[in-house]
């Protein structure tokens, strides 16, 4: 049987002005689990000054194993089902579809965790997801998070802390093996739940997604974007973007990581997401994948 090499990026991107310190850059490095993509190249810092010790230049690749690419990829495209139920085995394209469904949490401006620390975080959740689906505080290497009672409310619905907003994002196919979502301006909660706070947009969010997919061998997932951007395979951590700070990116090669990540071909896994949008003033969010089929956890 032919096997199916796929590829998922993702891309989260939300960048301060300079006089807020935030300056834009790409993430690179390892730390933490084995594998698992932290870190930034580029110029990430504060009031402006160019971050040092955070990586090195590049795209940051989880793993030595083969990286897919858009020649890597079999007939077909991304399709998201969001109805059929987990058989392990890839369902038929009709029972696809392209539509990814998220949370967010509308948080306001004067939550501790946000408008406060500028800084490249790693370390602020644990390896493992918790038994709940969702991450675990582990308290982070720069400052930029206040506590677990705090953290915990960012992926949880709290009355007077936060307010729940469903939200999807269809992705466009491209005609070249890829579909893409990608938004320059992406403030998918303005004027709802607490409401602007006075600025030009809502800047002060999480969004959680949950799916599963069908590991063929080959796939290789990367997601660029700030602030705070923490991907779980199989429960286990594979990027680790915490922090406030500008654009960063990571990749998880499913192949070199399928040891860590405890996957392997014909099975199938949860993809477990987990972004926070923690400052002003800009926000960008980008998408663009050639994986077969997603659907939602069984």
């Amino acid at each position: 049987m032919r096997m199916r090499a796929c590829l998922l990026v993702l891309g989260l991107v939300a960048c301060g002005e300079p006089e807020d310190g935030r300056d834009s850059g790409s993430a690179s490095g390892l730390t933490g689990l084995t594998g698992v993509t932290t870190g930034v190249s580029g110029t990430v810092g504060t009031g402006g000054t160019e971050g040092t010790g955070m990586g090195v230049e590049g795209d940051a690749s989880i793993g030595s194993g083969p990286t897919a690419s858009a020649d890597d990829t079999a007939e077909g495209g991304v399709k998201f089902d969001l109805g059929t139920e987990d058989t392990g085995t890839l369902p038929p394209p009709g029972e696809c579809e392209t539509d990814l469904v998220a949370t967010v949490r509308d948080f306001s401006q004067g939550h501790p965790d946000f408008e406060s620390v500028i800084a490249v975080d790693p370390g602020i959740v644990q390896d493992m997801l918790g038994g709940d689906g969702k991450p675990v505080y582990a308290g982070g290497t720069a400052g930029t998070t206040t506590g677990q009672a705090n953290f915990d409310q960012w992926y949880r619905d709290v009355a007077g802390v936060n307010v729940n907003i469903p939200i999807q994002i269809s992705l466009t196919d491209n005609g070249d093996e890829t579909y893409t979502y990608d938004d320059a301006a992406f403030f998918p909660i303005d004027g709802q739940g607490l409401g602007n706070e006075g600025n030009p947009h809502n800047y002060h969010f999480t969004l959680e997604m949950h799916t599963q997919f069908t590991y063929q061998g080959g796939e290789v997932f990367t997601f660029r974007g700030d602030d705070d951007l923490f991907t779980f395979i199989n429960g286990r951590l594979g990027i680790d973007l915490g922090g406030v700070h500008g654009p960063i990116q990571g990749s998880i090669d499913l192949d070199a990581m399928a040891g860590t990540l405890g996957i392997v071909p014909g099975g199938t896994y949860d993809l477990d997401f987990f972004f926070a949008e923690r400052h002003t003033s800009e926000s960008n969010f980008r998408i663009e994948t050639t994986i077969g089929c997603f659907h939602p956890p069984g």
